[in-house]
């Protein structure tokens, strides 16, 4: 297989994409590996998973690290999403085995629309709604335990039934569930997402469908950029960071719905949100040096 500073070079945008939003991964890394590297569906699938939990559990650490991560928030989301991905898994077997791949595209495309309607709808709730997360401590109630609990089980199964990355959906629910800052649920999200990898796959390298050539060099890019991007998520304001979910979410769905020319339209997109994060980090660079040079105004 060539390519090799290729993947490492698509590692590390994809880690510091996941490690600043901590949604994308595995929607965008196993298409890149599919037709950009032409892997096998199943290898590219087994491949990403065993990869982004062998990276995110550096980016969980750096969260961890960072104070960005609730831990028992985290606990109570994967007592249900362990074992409702593993059910999600050998029903997508079945499926699979007995109706062919009509199905796996038909949930794909399901998916790729809540996604892309999700994505629109949380931007528009961005805008017109000003509340943001809150810094306070967030002490569990039974009633988020219960909450925290059901969104593991629903959104582990769909993970293990479709095969979309974890961070997608998990990222979204919390956004929608909880009152914490965007910083907080990235660093919980990428935390959670770590665990369940490692379940789907251990399972995959169980199977052989993990290319360990493939994987070591993609980490070789992913590791430095996950721990970058959640460094930078501290530093980026709350809105902005909501819209870069936002973002993320609606690519993902086009990218599962099969929109033509999705490939190009995610490559714009993400040229166009790397261009207006470079933009915002210079313009603040430059006030940094501004106020240095003249001090406080």
């Amino acid at each position: 297989m060539s390519g090799t500073w290729q993947l490492s070079l698509t590692g590390l945008a994809v880690g510091a994409l996941v490690g600043m939003t901590g949604m994308g991964g595995g929607s965008l890394m196993t298409p890149i590996l599919i037709l950009l590297f032409n892997f096998d569906p199943k290898v590219a699938v087994g491949t990403d998973i065993l990869h982004g939990a062998v990276f995110k559990t550096f980016g969980a650490t750096r969260h961890r690290m960072l104070g960005t991560v609730h831990a028992r928030l985290t606990f109570w989301m994967f007592l249900g999403s362990g074992p409702m991905s593993l059910l999600g898994v050998q029903l997508a077997d079945w499926l699979s085995n007995h109706y062919g791949e009509g199905v796996e595209s038909a949930e794909g495309k399901a998916v790729g629309a809540a996604l892309v309607l999700g994505g629109f709808g949380f931007l528009a709730k961005t805008f017109l709604h000003k509340r943001t997360g809150s810094d306070m401590p967030f002490r569990l109630r039974k009633r988020d335990r219960v909450l925290a609990f059901g969104i593991g089980a629903s959104c582990g199964f769909v993970v293990g039934l479709t095969s979309v990355g974890s961070g997608t959906f998990f990222g979204l629910a919390m956004l929608l569930a909880f009152p914490l800052t965007a910083a907080r649920i990235v660093g919980t999200d990428i935390f959670h997402a770590a665990a369940l990898l490692w379940v789907a796959g251990l399972g995959h390298l169980f199977h052989h469908n993990v290319n360990g050539h493939a994987m070591a060099w993609l980490l070789i890019g992913s590791i430095p950029g996950v721990l970058l991007g959640s460094q930078l998520s501290l530093g980026i304001p709350e809105r902005l960071l909501r819209v870069g979910f936002s973002v993320v979410l609606v690519l993902s769905g086009i990218k599962l719905l099969r929109v033509p020319q999705a490939n190009w339209i995610i490559v714009i997109g993400l040229a166009v949100a790397a261009g207006a994060l470079l933009t915002w980090m210079l313009a603040r660079r430059r006030v940094g040096a501004r106020r240095v040079r003249h001090g406080p105004l």
